[in-house]
């Protein structure tokens, strides 16, 4: 189960890189390429690694009560990928919110404030942490050799992608609140 979830985690990394460049393109006003099928996959994607993270989650619970070994304090990287998961799910469903209004199937743009903006802050934040504490697991799981350097590569891209993705933000608020 472990390897299926690093394959689906995988998966969502490249659909987020995608969904997000595409999504910032987007907003910078330089070009518009829609990709909404691709985010519902993610997305669909998104709730099977839940439900798998969820089972393997009360597995590890249940071992830890049965063995009496330490699950709260002690382990606190645990429970930083289980919230900052949690957070993701609460944070997309802002984002969806925030940017999926349809009128009669046509796109429509609703005004984007501080509060959204600060919302999509909090989904690239949790989504940040998220994957920095989880990626070398997955590197574990899907069977790489020498981690260091494919983790790091794999972080430094994601960091910009996650800083490109902010800064359209920023200025995609700019733009609806003061030009």
């Amino acid at each position: 189960m472990r390897k299926i979830n690093a394959v689906i985690s995988a998966a969502i990394m490249v659909l987020f890189v995608i969904h997000g460049t595409m999504g910032a393109m987007t907003l910078l006003g330089v070009g518009h390429i829609n990709f909404k099928y691709l985010a519902w996959v993610m997305a669909g994607l998104i709730a099977v690694h839940t439900l798998i993270g969820i089972i393997l989650t009360a597995k590890t619970l249940a071992v830890c009560k049965k063995t009496g070994a330490p699950y709260f304090k002690e382990n606190s990287l645990f429970w930083a990928r289980r919230i900052s998961g949690l957070a993701v799910m609460l944070f997309v469903f802002f984002h969806v919110n925030a940017f999926s209004y349809t009128t009669y199937g046509v796109y429509r743009l609703k005004f984007f404030g501080i509060g959204k903006l600060i919302s999509q802050f909090g989904l690239l934040a949790s989504a940040a942490v998220h994957i920095i504490t989880n990626t070398r697991p997955m590197l574990i799981a899907l069977g790489v050799k020498k981690l260091k350097p494919r983790a790091g590569d794999i972080l430094l891209f994601l960091s910009i992608m996650l800083a490109v993705m902010a800064l359209a933000f920023v200025i995609y608020c700019i733009r609806w609140n003061f030009l």
